[in-house]
C-alpha cells in the first residue's frame, strides 16, 4: 500500500476540549506493524524538529479514535518513546516531547561558534530594557475598549487618523515640521519609507538618487532594490558638500545628524540643495532618525520646514522606543501622497493599526514626550561619561558627532591598528562595534579616513559602567595612552 499521510485532529473532551492538530507521516501498513508505524512516525517528527521540545500530544483515547487503531496501540507506542527518553509523561500534562536525542543525524559543530557578544555597543539602537511597559500597557487598555470594530479592518493605507493627527501635532510642535494629516503615511520603520519613496520616484522617471557618502550601508542597498541607481554625495565637517550630481533625481540626508559622521548639516548647504530641489524639481528625503536626541545644544529644526512641497520628511519611533515596534511615517508632499500611499497598498496594506493606536495615545497624553525626554537625559549622562573616559585615558582617538543621537565615531589614529583590527580585538572581548569603512560608496574616501562608530545606548542601566569599562580597555590595548 502507498505511504499514508495522516492529518490528526483531535478534540477529547476529557483531556483537551479545545482539541490538538497533529500531523504526522504514519503507515500503518508499516513493517512491524501498526505500533512500529506510530513510533517511528512520531520518532521521525521529534528527531526532525516538527515537533519541539515541550509540545504536547494528544491523549491515546484520542488519537486511537483518530487513526482507526486500538487504544493500546498508541499507549504502547508512547510508553516505547518514554523510555527512549523522546516522550515524558507528566501527571495532569498529558504526554509531552522531552528532547530530541542526537544519533548523529545532521552534522554539527561544522562552523566556529562567533565570540559571544557581552557588551553590545552596536550604533544606531537604543536602550530597549527601558520600553516603556507599563505607559503603553496603560494606552491600550484606554484605548482599545473604546475603538470603533473598523479600527481591527484594513482601512486607508495612509494609517490611522487617530495617529496621523497626534503625528501632525508632535512632529509640528518638536521638530518645526509642516504636517496636515492627510499628508502622512504611517510606514512600518524606515526602510519601507525609504523603498516607498524610491520605488515612486522609479515609477516617475528617477533613474538616480544621490546619498551621502558614508551613510548607513544597507540603506543604499534599499534604494537599488527599489530601481534608482546610487550615486555618492560626498559628506565633510558640515555636511553634504558640492553640487547634487547632474544625474540625480532625488537626495536622501540626515541633515540633523548625519549617520555616520554626526555632523550638521550647516545653513548655507541647507539652502542650496533646497534651491536645487525647487529649481530641478527633485525631491530631498529627510531621514530624521534621531533628531529628538540632541544633547549639548538646541535641537535642529527640520529641513522640511524651510520648503514643505520639496521635502519628504522621515521620521521613526525605532531610536525612542526600539526598532520592534516597527512604527515610522513620512510627511510628504501633496503631489506624492496618492502614489506612495498606492505603493503601500501594494507593499503590505497597511501597518498594524494596534501599535497605531496605541502610540497615537501616548502622544496625546504626553507619556511619549515624557519617555523621548528621560531617554535623551539618560544618553546624555552616558555620552559624557563616555566622553571624560576617552579623554583622559585614550586621547590618541578623536570623537566625532557626539552632539546628539545614541552613538559617536572614534577616529583611529594613524601608524596604529586598523578598523578591522580593532573591531576584531574588541569581538575577541565581547565588545561589539562597527567599522566605519563599509559606510563609504567611494573606497577611495574610506582609505583617507578610519574608524569606528560606537553606540552608547544599548546596554541596559546595569550593564553600562561594565560596557564602557571593556571599551576602554580594548581602545588602550590598542593605542594606548
Amino acid at each position: 500500500m502507498d505511504h499514508l499521510l495522516w492529518s490528526i485532529a483531535v478534540a477529547s473532551e476529557w483531556a483537551n476540549p479545545a482539541g490538538l492538530d497533529l500531523h504526522v507521516d504514519f503507515d500503518p501498513d508499516a513493517a512491524g506493524g501498526r505500533r512500529a508505524g506510530l513510533e517511528l512516525a512520531l520518532r521521525t517528527a521529534i528527531r526532525d524538529g516538527r515537533l519541539a521540545p515541550g509540545a504536547r500530544l494528544p491523549a491515546t483515547r484520542a488519537l486511537a479514535e483518530e487513526l482507526g487503531v486500538a487504544r493500546g496501540t498508541v499507549t504502547a507506542a508512547y510508553g516505547q518513546l518514554v523510555a527512549e527518553g523522546y516522550l515524558a509523561a507528566r501527571r495532569g500534562a498529558g504526554t509531552v516531547v522531552a528532547r530530541a536525542p542526537d544519533h548523529g543525524s545532521r552534522e554539527r559543530g561544522t562552523r566556529p561558534e562567533p565570540p559571544r557578544v557581552r557588551h553590545d555597543l552596536y550604533p544606531g539602537r537604543p536602550d530597549v530594557s527601558a520600553f516603556p511597559v507599563q505607559a503603553w500597557l496603560n494606552a491600550a487598555r484606554r484605548v482599545l475598549p473604546r475603538v470603533e470594530p473598523a479600527a481591527f479592518a484594513l482601512d486607508d493605507p495612509r494609517g490611522r487618523p487617530e495617529l496621523r493627527t497626534a503625528l501632525a501635532e508632535y512632529l509640528g510642535r518638536t521638530r518645526g515640521v509642516v504636517a496636515d494629516p492627510d499628508d502622512i503615511v504611517v510606514t512600518s520603520g524606515f526602510l519601507q519609507a525609504l523603498g516607498l519613496v524610491a520605488r515612486v520616484l522609479h515609477d516617475r522617471g528617477c533613474t538616480h538618487v544621490a546619498m551621502e557618502d558614508p551613510c548607513v550601508p544597507f540603506h543604499r542597498e534599499v534604494v537599488r532594490r527599489a530601481g534608482p541607481e546610487v550615486v555618492p554625495l560626498p559628506v565633510d565637517g558640515v555636511g553634504a558638500a558640492g553640487s547634487v550630481p547632474a544625474d540625480a533625481g532625488a537626495v536622501v540626508l540626515t541633515p540633523a545628524h548625519q549617520a555616520m559622521l554626526g555632523v550638521v548639516l550647516g545653513p548655507s548647504r541647507r539652502r542650496r540643495l533646497l534651491d536645487w530641489a525647487a529649481s530641478t524639481g527633485g525631491l530631498l528625503l529627510e531621514d530624521d532618525y534621531d533628531g529628538e536626541l540632541s544633547h549639548d545644544r538646541q535641537r535642529i529644526g527640520a529641513l522640511q520646514g524651510m520648503a514643505p512641497g520639496h521635502v519628504a520628511y522621515a521620521g521613526t519611533a525605532s531610536k525612542t522606543l526600539g526598532p520592534a515596534v516597527r512604527l515610522g511615517w513620512l510627511v510628504l508632499p501633496r503631489r506624492l501622497v496618492d502614489a506612495v500611499a498606492e505603493a503601500k497598498f501594494y507593499a503590505d496594506a497597511q501597518t498594524e493599526s494596534i501599535g497605531q493606536l496605541v502610540l497615537a495615545e501616548l502622544i496625546h497624553r504626553h507619556d511619549y514626550d515624557r519617555h523621548v525626554r528621560a531617554q535623551r537625559l539618560k544618553y546624555r549622562r552616558r555620552r559624557a561619561q563616555l566622553l571624560r573616559r576617552l579623554a583622559t585615558e585614550v586621547p590618541a582617538v578623536r570623537v566625532h558627532g557626539a552632539a546628539a543621537g545614541v552613538q559617536v565615531l572614534l577616529e583611529l589614529p594613524p601608524g596604529g591598528p586598523g578598523e578591522a583590527e580593532v573591531v576584531a580585538l574588541a569581538a575577541g572581548r565581547g565588545v561589539r562595534v562597527a567599522a566605519l569603512g563599509p559606510a563609504w560608496h567611494d573606497q577611495r574616501a574610506a582609505a583617507s579616513r578610519r574608524g569606528i562608530v560606537v553606540g552608547y545606548a544599548t546596554p541596559a542601566d546595569h550593564a553600562w559602567a561594565a560596557a564602557l569599562d571593556a571599551l576602554v580597555d580594548v581602545l588602550r590595548s590598542a593605542f594606548g595612552r
